[in-house]
C-alpha cells in the first residue's frame, strides 16, 4: 500500500459555490448542518451563495475552510478510503486536521475558529497591519532583511516585520505593521527578490502582533476537551507529532502568533516514509507547493467526486 498524508488548506483557498462539485452528497450534507448547528447560522448558504466578500472576511473564511475540509475528508472515508500515515494544516488547515484524527469534533472547531478569526482581526486594527510575499529569494535572507528593515526604525519602536509563512523554499510570506511590511519589501527587493507582493488580508497573520488573539485563544481552548490522536498530527509551530492534550493545546495557541514551518512540515512528511500527499479541501495551493518543496513527493487533490476518484487510484 502506498503511504500518503493528507493536507489541509488554509484562508485564501475559499471561494463561493467550493462545495457545489459534491452534488447533494449526504456526508457533506450532514457535515454543513452540524457546523450550522454549532455557528447558530447557515454556513451552507454562504459558501453555495457568497457573496466573495463576505467569504473573504476571516471571521468567515476560517470556519468555511474548517468545513469545506472536514466535509472532503468525510466523503473520503465514507467512499471506502483508506486512512493517511499522517495528516497536517496550512495554518488555520491544522483545525481541519484535527477533526480528521479525531482530537476534535466539528462541532468543538466550528466554534474556535470562528473565535480564532475574530481575536485576530480585533487584535490589529484594520489597516494598521499587512502581509507580503516575497518570491525568489531564499528565508535566511528574508529574515535577514526582515531584522534589516525593523532594525531601521530604531530601538524601541513599535514597527515590526518578521517572516510567518515558510511556504516554500523561495516563497516566504511576511507579516507585522503596514510600515515595517513596506520597508522589508524595499529592503529584499534590493536584496535580489523576484518579487514582494502585498497580501489582501486584514490582519498581520502568525506575528509576533496575534499575540492578544492567542491569549483568547488560550483561554477557549482551556475550556475544550481534546480526545487522543487516531493518525499522527504533524503540527505546524513546532513540526512536531504531539499525543498530550495540553501540548496540543499548547502548540495551537503558539501557532496564532508563531511561524507556519509548511516546507519543513512536507520534508518531514516525507522522512516519515511518505510519497503521497493528497489535499483535501479546496483548491490546488498546497500541491503547488509540495511539487516546489519536493519533486519527488506526487501532489494530488481531493475536492469533488472526479478529484476523489483519481486519489483513489494514484493510491491504489
Amino acid at each position: 500500500m502506498t503511504t500518503f498524508a493528507f493536507v489541509f488548506p488554509g484562508q485564501g483557498s475559499q471561494s463561493v459555490g467550493m462545495l457545489d462539485g459534491w452534488g447533494d452528497h449526504p456526508v457533506v450534507a450532514q457535515t454543513l448542518q452540524e457546523a450550522s448547528e454549532a455557528l447558530g447560522e447557515d454556513v451552507g448558504r454562504l459558501i453555495h451563495e457568497g457573496p466573495k466578500e463576505a467569504l473573504a472576511l476571516t471571521t468567515n473564511t476560517q470556519p468555511v475552510m474548517l468545513v469545506a475540509g472536514v466535509a472532503a475528508w468525510r466523503v473520503w472515508r465514507a467512499e471506502g478510503g483508506a486512512l493517511p500515515a499522517a495528516v497536517a494544516g496550512h495554518s488555520l488547515g491544522e483545525y481541519s486536521a484535527l477533526v480528521a484524527s479525531g482530537v476534535l469534533t466539528l462541532a468543538q472547531a466550528a466554534p474556535l475558529v470562528r473565535l480564532r478569526a475574530a481575536a485576530m482581526q480585533e487584535a490589529v486594527p484594520v489597516g494598521t497591519g499587512a502581509m507580503a510575499a516575497i518570491l525568489g529569494l531564499d528565508s535566511a535572507k528574508v529574515i535577514a532583511g526582515c531584522a534589516e528593515a525593523a532594525a531601521s526604525f530604531g530601538a524601541g519602536s513599535a514597527e515590526v516585520v518578521e517572516a510567518v509563512n515558510f511556504n516554500d523554499p523561495i516563497q516566504t510570506v511576511i507579516a507585522g505593521t503596514k510600515a515595517g511590511v513596506d520597508k522589508a519589501c524595499e529592503v529584499l527587493k534590493a536584496a535580489g527578490a523576484k518579487r514582494a507582493l502585498p497580501l489582501p488580508v486584514s490582519a498581520p497573520f502568525h506575528s509576533s502582533l496575534m499575540k492578544p488573539a492567542a491569549e483568547k485563544l488560550r483561554a477557549a481552548l482551556a475550556g475544550t476537551s481534546l480526545a487522543v490522536p487516531q493518525i499522527p498530527v504533524l503540527n505546524n509551530v513546532d513540526v512536531a507529532v504531539q499525543q498530550d492534550a495540553d501540548a496540543i493545546r499548547d502548540a495551537l495557541y503558539r501557532q496564532a502568533f508563531g511561524p507556519v514551518r509548511w516546507v519543513e512540515c512536507v520534508q518531514t512528511l516525507k522522512a516519515r516514509g511518505v510519497s503521497h500527499i493528497i489535499e483535501c479541501g479546496p483548491g490546488k495551493v498546497l500541491t503547488g507547493l509540495t511539487k516546489r518543496i519536493d519533486a519527488e513527493l506526487v501532489g494530488a487533490t481531493l475536492y469533488d467526486p472526479a478529484t476523489l476518484a483519481e486519489a483513489k487510484e494514484l493510491l491504489a
